[in-house]
């Protein structure tokens, strides 16, 4: 029994001591086929997942009700199993008969009275195990069983983390007149639990921008978050209103997620950013920062958390964003400790948030409720911060030439246009022109290979100057009544040129600035 002992394999890599095990069971018991089945989530089947003797058990993906066969009973009964019949009416996998199997003994994979799954030995010739034999084996169980669980627990968390790292942006959009900034950082029970935050911008020019917190930890949590974040993005495109919004994400969760609780803060900001519109499932309400004005929480009811209550009632509350106003949004892992009143630590990122760069609000938030220590649970930070016009630098732009690209471009336009106080006719002059250079583009400037189009626009004292630039060679126009592109632009632009060359195609339109045209 000492060759399958913990000390025995202590000098083994783990990754290498389940195979390790098989073959001293193999030895031990003198056997001819030794196989591993873990239950799956769900609890429902067993599923093959290392054998000797009969690897096909492993290649085909075997796998066993559980309540059925041999393995199904051992793991439903969580006792030892010895059986000298094998044939279809006592095991569920036919390998096993067509292979010549005449003699089985199973025992439960066991971990604190929980079933992991079955081990089980068989012999080509009949033969009567002894009592020693299942001591043996139970004991080699409960070794592999922990070899199992602790595979298991690595690779949760190795997926985890892959999966949350490509759940959460890549990349903060760069927005004209907004201002990005976002920390995660894992708690220390685990490397990665339920926190997401996400930012994106809606085909009628609008942003979404929304934080959570998924209750649990590791995989499962991990697996729900991104469930979640997907489904709120779709139902996104569908409403503005936050408050919808969560109401759809809730009955989808109670439906396809039932037992799981998150909490959720969503807002929507309209496309020149003047107005937030928030709605809270359980989430702690985000701190505002206005230049001049003391920084407080906003004030808004807090609905019950996603999959905690059917047709829950979900409210909207608006809120005014002045220029240079920091939006704090964060999870309870920021402020929440084990003892300390969570007033506390809210008073504390009430004290750190003041109206300056998102990056610097972040780090002085980070630095005052974090510093130097291992946060107990997962912290994710997300700030925004609404600049004012004269701090809006020029807009680039660069897409595909394709049509699908160019209502992105024009919500660029007008998020930019709006940002740099331009409205009126003179913004609606200045889409219509650009939307037809950039048209051009896609329609004249590439052949099958495709390519892309760069858009700058900037604001000179009192003129905007807006370059369209391509790197194709123009096709002639096609059809009748095309070729009028030019004469448009001319009529919307104070100055327009076309410069060709070799490297592509460049559109100048310019426009001067009455002061009315600025709000």
């Amino acid at each position: 029994m000492g060759s399958v002992s913990d000390r025995a394999l202590a000098h083994i890599d783990s990754e290498e001591v389940l195979a390790e095990l098989l073959e001293r069971i193999w030895q031990g018991l003198g056997v001819d086929a030794v196989a591993v089945l873990i239950l799956e989530p769900g609890g429902n089947e067993l599923v093959a997942a290392a054998t000797k003797g009969i690897e096909s058990e492993v290649r085909q993906g075997v796998r066993v009700p559980l309540g059925r066969g041999f393995a199904g009973r051992i793991a439903a009964e969580k006792h030892p199993v010895i059986l000298d019949r094998i044939d279809e009416t006592t095991v569920v996998n036919p390998l096993l008969w067509e292979k010549g199997i005449k003699t089985l003994l199973g025992v439960p994979l066991l971990v604190g009275g929980e079933v992991l799954g079955v081990l089980h030995v068989g012999s080509l010739t009949p033969r009567t195990f002894t009592e020693d034999d299942v001591e043996f084996l139970q004991a080699a169980a409960d070794r592999v069983a922990l070899s199992v669980e602790a595979q298991q627990a690595q690779s949760a968390r190795a997926a985890a983390s892959k999966l949350q790292r490509s759940l959460l942006p890549a990349q903060l959009p760069l927005v004209p007149s907004l201002d990005f900034a976002a920390r995660y950082v894992p708690g220390g029970r685990s490397i990665v639990a339920g926190d997401w935050y996400d930012v994106f911008t809606l085909p009628n020019g609008w942003m979404g921008i929304v934080i959570g917190d998924v209750v649990g930890h590791d995989l499962p949590a991990a697996v729900v978050m991104g469930r979640l974040r997907s489904a709120l993005r779709a139902y996104s495109l569908e409403h503005t209103d936050p408050a919808e919004v969560l109401t759809r994400l809730d009955r989808k969760a109670q439906h396809f997620e039932p037992g799981m609780m998150a909490t959720v803060l969503y807002g929507t900001l309209e496309p020149n950013f003047e107005k937030l519109y928030l709605s809270s499932a359980g989430h702690l309400a985000p701190v505002l920062a206005s230049p001049g004005e003391p920084t407080e929480f906003a004030k808004l009811p807090t609905d019950p958390p996603i999959g905690a209550v059917r047709e829950a009632r979900r409210q909207t509350t608006e809120i005014d964003l002045p220029p240079g106003t920091i939006t704090c949004f964060y999870t309870d892992g920021l402020v929440e400790r084990r003892h300390a009143p969570l007033d506390q630590g809210l008073e504390a990122l009430r004290s750190a948030v003041r109206p300056q760069r998102s990056e610097r609000v972040c780090a002085a938030v980070m630095g005052a409720l974090i510093g130097e220590s291992v946060p107990e649970d997962d912290v994710a930070l997300l700030v925004f911060r609404r600049q004012a016009a004269d701090e809006v630098g020029a807009l680039d732009v660069t897409m595909q030439a394709i049509p699908e690209s160019l209502k992105d471009i024009r919500a660029a336009m007008r998020r930019w246009l709006s940002a740099v106080g331009v409205g009126g006719d003179v913004a609606g002059d200045l889409l219509l022109a650009v939307g037809e250079a950039c048209t051009n583009s896609v329609e004249h400037a590439y052949g099958p290979a495709g390519g892309d189009i760069h858009l700058r626009m900037e604001l000179l004292d009192d003129e905007l100057v807006v370059t369209v630039r391509d790197h194709g060679r123009w096709r002639p126009a096609r059809g009748v009544n095309r070729g009028r592109g030019l004469t448009l632009m001319e009529k919307c632009g104070d100055e327009v040129e076309v410069l060709r060359g070799e490297e592509g195609t460049t559109v100048v339109i310019r426009r001067r600035l009455e002061a009315e045209a600025q709000a």
